[in-house]
């Protein structure tokens, strides 16, 4: 009987994470509490709108359970999700562009608004909010372009700004996001269903936070530019749209406190420790020792490909000597996870996972026990088809003997290129669920 290989088990105990944040099954186990709530409450109409990369299998998970008293709905999905056409019972479903937002997004967005505008206290509008949301919910302030907003945020990935950052400097551009979509709504019933995309699991942050308090300010959004040196280049209107809001002449987003938020309830119904919990539990099926060390990878990509190269180097290290604690002497795993940033120096192409991936590889050359896995559990690994990567001790050997210096194609932000010409990209297709990263390393 053959054994699986060290990259067969990885790529089952990330399948195992993957599986555990299904958006079907996490929205399905609510419709039945919805369905009562809007019954108890003597609700008139129901709404759905949704944004994300889950959006889809979201809403269909909520039609399949409380279709019945749906009114309508719109939800938002990238390009390449309308599997089963334009509508899921009565939802429209409107693709658009992500992670730069598009004209699309701008559509659907109004449509959204559309729909909520003049809602009374017996309405309720159930929002499906998943990673992905701040792109493709857009709606850009009085003042600004969408042009100008693309340009905006296109800096500030660039720059390496964190998911916390970026979304201070896009809620202040919006009309829809940091609370303001739960004002738009005001004074219906909102319940807000979330599949959490950010570390920590802040409800302000995840999409930006349409239907939640903001706990950011003009000041902070101006303060995020400034940091990546990037005032000079911003558009002249946005920075304007800033200093107005800082000068109290621009309402700021709602806050804790705020009447809007009287009747929203908003439920995090899903995330990265589900996944990273759900990861460990398969390496034990798998007979691995298997321990997290961290739900909170960030910063840049290299660099945390480095630290956790350094975990597994210090295991083997440890087995050599005399230091061996008692749950290293088989087969390990660490399993992590969270979400880092590439500032963008080179003019390669690839994605956080592809980087981090390319930083362990260089730092475990020559270490034959060590499999490792970095993966994106959307599928998509920055503006790439692959969810990330696989490497082992032999990748950067093998790179060499190819004639390929991994060192420059870090430097170059290239990783993709390097892995598609080793053989090593870890492809899975758009998976229907964003719930960040995911990292899998094992020890034979």
């Amino acid at each position: 009987m053959r054994m699986d290989t060290p990259r067969e088990q990885a790529v089952k105990i990330f399948n195992a994470a993957l599986k555990s944040a299904d958006p079907y099954s996490a929205v399905a186990i609510h419709a039945d509490a919805i369905s009562s709530f809007y019954k108890d409450r003597h609700c008139s109409r129901l709404y759905v709108v949704g944004f994300g990369k889950a959006s889809v299998p979201m809403a269909r998970a909520l039609t399949d359970g409380a279709g019945a008293i749906i009114s309508g709905g719109i939800i938002i999905a990238p390009y390449g999700q309308k599997i089963t056409g334009d509508e899921i019972g009565k939802i429209k479903v409107c693709e658009a562009r992500h992670p730069l937002p598009d004209e699309n997004g701008m559509k659907a967005a109004a449509g959204i608004l559309s729909l909520l505008k003049d809602l009374d206290d017996r309405a309720l509008v159930v929002c499906l909010i998943s990673g992905g949301g701040s792109a493709l919910l857009v709606s850009p302030c009085s003042g600004i372009t969408l042009e100008e907003k693309q340009e905006t945020t296109g800096l500030l990935l660039k720059a390496g700004a964190s998911i916390h950052e970026l979304n201070a400097v896009r809620k202040h551009l919006s009309d829809v996001k940091g609370g303001r979509l739960a004002m738009a709504a005001h004074p219906a019933h909102i319940i807000s269903l979330i599949l959490s995309d950010v570390i920590g699991d802040s409800l302000d942050v995840i999409a930006s936070g349409p239907t939640s308090p903001d706990s950011t300010t003009y000041a902070d959004a101006l303060e995020v530019i400034k940091k990546y040196g990037i005032d000079e280049k911003v558009p002249v209107n946005v920075i304007n749209v800033l200093n107005r809001g800082l000068q109290g002449i621009v309402a700021e987003t709602p806050k804790e406190g705020n009447p809007v938020f009287e009747k929203v309830e908003n439920t995090i119904i899903g995330g990265n420790k589900n996944a990273i919990e759900a990861a460990r539990t398969e390496a034990v099926r798998l007979e691995f020792d298997a321990t997290v060390i961290s739900a909170e990878v960030q910063g840049e990509a290299a660099d945390a490909g480095r630290w956790l190269a350094k975990k597994a180097i210090e295991i083997i290290k440890r087995r050599k000597g005399e230091a061996v604690a008692e749950g290293e002497k088989g087969p390990v795993c660490l399993v992590s996870g969270g979400e880092t940033t590439v500032t963008v120096t080179g003019s390669g192409f690839g994605g956080r996972n592809t980087e981090l991936a390319l930083a362990y590889a260089m730092e475990i050359e020559g270490e034959k026990e060590i499999t490792f896995l970095s993966a994106g559990t959307d599928g998509a690994d920055g503006p790439t088809d692959a969810a990330g990567a696989i490497v082992d001790g032999n990748t950067v050997k093998r790179a060499k003997a190819m004639g390929i210096d991994p060192g420059q194609y870090l430097k170059n932000n290239d990783s993709y290129n390097f892995f598609k010409t080793t053989g090593d990209l870890f492809i899975t297709g758009l998976t229907g669920t964003n719930v960040m990263d995911i990292q899998v390393a094992l020890i034979l």
